[in-house]
């Protein structure tokens, strides 16, 4: 098999998705961290339970929404647990299964901490952008998913601005 290496325009580009790809989780981790207490998964996890409906979900589906493996999501909700912002316990559909349920200090945390992550989001990412890049951007953003994400299975994500609209 022939390898089709990338043209210079080509691998300058995918060179610099790859630096945002590295750089802005850091970014909004440190932000969350300093401000909130809370790692950038942390709050993605307090997040996807706050959407929920009854503000539970099992943890197979959290473990999607959350792009995570279930023994990482295990150990991050045990340490959401012990600071009493989530509660675990039996799923009463399926007693084989676990539901995580984000408590009320949980929704207060994540309540006190969405204001100060979308500025970073809008800082480091929505204003430096214009709004014709921000079209592209997320038609980009598309186009990956549907080939890296073809089942939906963070399907917490897909379309979450639709229904803002």
């Amino acid at each position: 098999m022939d390898t089709q290496w990338l043209d210079d325009e080509q691998l300058d580009t995918w060179v610099k998705l790859i630096a945002v790809v590295e750089l802005l989780p850091g970014v909004l981790d440190s932000q969350l961290r300093r401000d909130s207490g809370l790692t950038h998964f942390e709050y993605f996890v307090l997040a996807m339970l706050s959407e929920a409906d009854d503000h539970t979900l099992r943890m197979t589906a959290l473990a999607q929404r959350t792009n995570a493996s279930l023994p990482r999501l295990s150990h991050v909700v045990r340490r959401l647990e012990d600071r009493d912002l989530v509660v675990r316990s039996p799923c009463p559909e399926d007693g084989r299964a676990t539901n995580a349920q984000i408590t009320k200090s949980g929704m207060t945390e994540v309540v006190a901490a969405a204001p100060g992550h979308v500025a970073n989001v809008r800082h480091h990412v929505i204003d430096a952008l214009t709004p014709p890049q921000l079209q592209q951007l997320r038609g980009i953003a598309d186009a990956l998913l549907a080939r890296l994400d073809p089942e939906g299975r963070m399907s917490g994500l897909h379309g979450r601005g639709e229904s803002r609209a």
